[in-house]
């Protein structure tokens, strides 16, 4: 499948390609209702960001989204600066190939988080800046996440059905365990989600996200008290979503 850059070339008849109107609103309604928050969160992240290391604020990435098209993605940078890649690169492979729960390597003290940088990304809070991307029509606020482009490399061509979708902040995987299910479960729920797509699916996910978001940060605690011989109570697993 050949990638292509989207840009504000990707906007087709006041929209953008791939995403309905009533997503395209959607996503704008969101965006307004959250405006007033996120500045003054964003501003508070970006402080903890330029204060906790040297370098840029905001983390630029290319990713692959709709129809494999790539897109420059915005982050706050909870990384040192020139962090190397090959750990991530890494552990997606033993991820794509294997059978083992999609853990982030947040969950092993990643030596290259800066302070406070797992809880800005188990929080959420990095992916703020992605609703640049979101008003640019590149994301939506409900969809699969968008893949980095070595990751897009290693996938068979069935795990690309779930570009079919424009790529999101949160989506069906997210709310259906994340952390917990394994990638080809991930890459099943995603498809499931291009193949669903509607106004219901949307708000479920959206209304599930915090919950989940609540999830993972507990997931992340649990498994760093466990590396360090620290007695924790079990947690229920948490069910995949269902149609």
């Amino acid at each position: 499948m050949e990638m292509h850059d989207v840009g504000f070339s990707g906007l087709a008849g006041g929209r953008a390609e791939g995403l309905p109107k009533w997503k395209r609103m959607l996503d704008f309604a969101v965006i307004l209702a959250l405006l007033p928050g996120v500045l003054l969160i964003g501003l508070l992240v970006a402080l903890v960001v330029k204060v906790g290391s040297q370098g840029p604020v905001l983390f630029k990435q290319r990713r692959v989204g709709f129809k494999g098209r790539q897109f420059t993605c915005y982050k706050f940078r909870t990384m040192k600066a020139d962090a190397e890649t090959s750990l991530h690169q890494n552990h997606t492979r033993q991820l794509i190939n294997g059978k083992a729960p999609m853990t982030k390597l947040d969950a092993h003290k990643d030596p290259r988080l800066i302070p406070l940088g797992a809880i800005l990304r188990a929080t959420g809070l990095d992916e703020l800046p992605q609703l640049i991307n979101v008003a640019r029509g590149e994301m939506s606020i409900v969809g699969p996440r968008p893949c980095i482009p070595y990751e897009y490399e290693l996938y068979e061509p069935w795990h690309r059905r779930r570009f079919e979708a424009v790529p999101g902040l949160t989506g069906l995987w997210q709310v259906s365990g994340k952390n917990r299910t394994t990638f080809t479960q991930m890459i099943q729920l995603d498809i499931d989600y291009a193949q669903t797509l509607n106004l219901g699916l949307d708000l479920k996910i959206i209304f599930k996200t915090l919950p989940a978001l609540a999830q993972q940060c507990l997931d992340i605690r649990e498994a760093r008290q466990k590396q360090t011989g620290k007695p924790q109570e079990a947690t229920k697993t948490v069910p995949l979503y269902h149609q």
